[in-house]
């Protein structure tokens, strides 16, 4: 049997694979119920076919009615006969399933899919099909209907086609099987609801076969003739957007051309005429000057139904430009140190593919218009674009991290940098934090140190050192001591940003209890 071209055919056959292979490892009840719900599957798909093989029928005798002659007459009786060969093969199967559900306990009323009591009986299929002979004159009755099939095309080169398309067939046995040949590889220990399903597809695939043979039949009385009613010029750039000084393509076609259409085409392109091969013709022109242009195509063909020829016209538009480059960071036009600066690459009239990037002064990872720069010292960096006709370089410069405000956690009432603040929400502080206000970018600094003052109000000043943002023991001990009119003073700010070797100032805090 050969292998079925056309995709619905195939699927059948590869979902009836998949459940014979599950039914080795495991004869369960949804094993049985899915070879069922296939079965009813591939009657429904047999009903679509055979309604378009009577509308493909119906085709053929409007046309042999159209075009009157000995050969057509053949033809029709070739595409009647090939349905009564496919309904009688049909007819067939359906006696060989009648006979084994009756051998295997009759239809089962539980279910109102026609499969029978004892689905699981694997002895009856033995029986029937193996010892008493019902395999062999099926075998034998597949390989006599698949021949009868190709018997009705008298012309070699239509029988090689639609033998490829035939699906109806005894396959080889596969390499390594147990089996003694094809009887007792399809039916010897099998389950009868594995041979239901079967003698399904051998159904479907006698259907299908018929739709190939009728469809060359078709082919064969010009069913496959176009019959021009209206007509479309079509043209197709190699590339809609070309670079001045290159060289514009386009194939430019009748869209309603035949490949018998009873009479050539002519195509014309800007009232220049073009050679045509097999319905299509090559333009090109050397472009100069950048922006739009116009193609006027004009095509004309006989129609072979009126015997009049007709035209169709219709303007092309293309635009022509210059190779351009641009490079911008996705942020502002700096890199920062310690931080991903996103970069975007574009260049018009290159593809990305044809495009290299490249950075001196910084590193840089990412591919065809995105990039992410990493700088690590201050200074320049530069990047680099070549390809595709293009080298450019930009220059961007590297800095640091702004720096960040040292400030209490809370800003609501704008006491966050200094000035007077309420004793109790001093007191609810724990910390001071590292700000950075406007940076684009997602970082964020650190406090290193500082020294807190606490100067009691008529008493000496009071400081503690302070490593990390977190208040120690002392600073904390201090603010909850403090009273209104005491002032808390905040010097010596080291923070710390990404990037950064060492810690870096920051500004101090001034703060009066009220």
């Amino acid at each position: 049997m050969s292998i079925p071209k056309e995709p619905r055919q195939l699927m059948i056959n590869l979902m009836y694979l998949v459940l014979t292979a599950l039914l080795a490892l495991n004869v369960s009840a949804e094993v049985m119920n899915a070879f069922f719900a296939l079965d009813k599957g591939i009657k429904n798909s047999n009903d679509i076919v055979d309604t378009s093989n009577g509308q493909v029928k119906g085709a053929i005798d409007e046309q042999v009615k159209a075009y009157n002659s000995a050969i057509n007459q053949n033809y029709k009786s070739a595409a009647e006969k090939a349905i009564e060969i496919s309904n009688g093969f049909c007819d067939y199967i359906k006696g060989q399933n009648d006979m084994l559900v009756v051998a295997a306990g009759g239809a089962d009323p539980k279910f109102n899919d026609g499969r029978p009591k004892d689905v699981k009986n694997k002895d009856v299929t033995t029986r029937i099909f193996v010892k008493e002979g019902k395999g062999a004159e099926l075998e034998a009755k597949i390989k006599e209907t698949r021949e009868a099939m190709l018997a009705l095309l008298t012309d070699p080169k239509d029988r090689a086609e639609v033998e490829k398309l035939i699906s109806l067939g005894v396959e080889e046995i596969p390499a390594g099987t147990k089996s003694k040949n094809w009887v007792e590889y399809k039916f010897k220990q099998m389950p009868v609801a594995a041979v239901i399903p079967f003698f399904t597809k051998l159904k479907s695939d006698a259907k299908t076969s018929e739709t190939a043979v009728l469809n060359q039949i078709f082919k064969r009385v010009g069913g496959t003739d176009i019959k021009f009613d209206k007509f479309l010029v079509a043209i197709s750039p190699n590339n809609g957007y070309v670079i001045e000084g290159e060289t514009f393509a386009a194939d430019v076609a009748l869209a309603a051309y035949s490949s018998n259409p009873g009479a050539g085409v002519s195509i014309s392109v800007n009232g220049s005429g073009l050679p045509v091969k097999e319905g299509v013709a090559h333009y090109e022109t050397k472009t100069s000057g950048i922006g739009k242009k116009t193609l006027s195509a004009t095509a004309s063909i006989k129609n072979p139904l009126t015997g009049q020829t007709e035209t169709a016209k219709k303007d092309f538009i293309y635009e022509v430009g210059r190779r351009s480059v641009a490079v911008s960071a996705d942020k502002m036009n700096v890199f920062y140190i310690g931080v991903d600066n996103p970069v975007s690459v574009a260049a018009a009239g290159v593809s990305s593919n044809e495009l290299r990037v490249s950075c001196s002064g910084a590193s840089m990872s990412g591919s065809g218009t995105n990039y992410v720069v990493k700088a690590s010292t201050p200074g320049e960096a530069t990047i680099s674009v070549s390809g595709g006709g293009l080298n450019q370089t930009f220059k961007f410069r590297v800095k640091r991290i702004p720096d960040p405000f040292a400030q209490l956690p809370s800003n609501d009432r704008g006491y966050n940098r200094g000035g007077a603040i309420g004793n109790g929400t001093m007191k609810a502080m724990g910390s001071l934090v590292a700000v950075l206000e406007g940076f684009d970018f997602d970082a964020k600094c650190a406090i290193q140190s500082f020294d807190f003052t606490y100067v009691a109000k008529r008493q000496d000043p009071v400081t503690y050192p302070n490593s990390g943002g977190s208040f120690n023991g002392n600073v904390s001990g201090a603010i909850g001591r403090s009273k209104p009119g005491d002032v808390l003073y905040f010097d010596n700010v080291k923070g710390r940003c990404p990037g950064d070797n060492a810690g870096r100032d920051l500004n101090s805090l001034v703060l009066k209890i009220k």
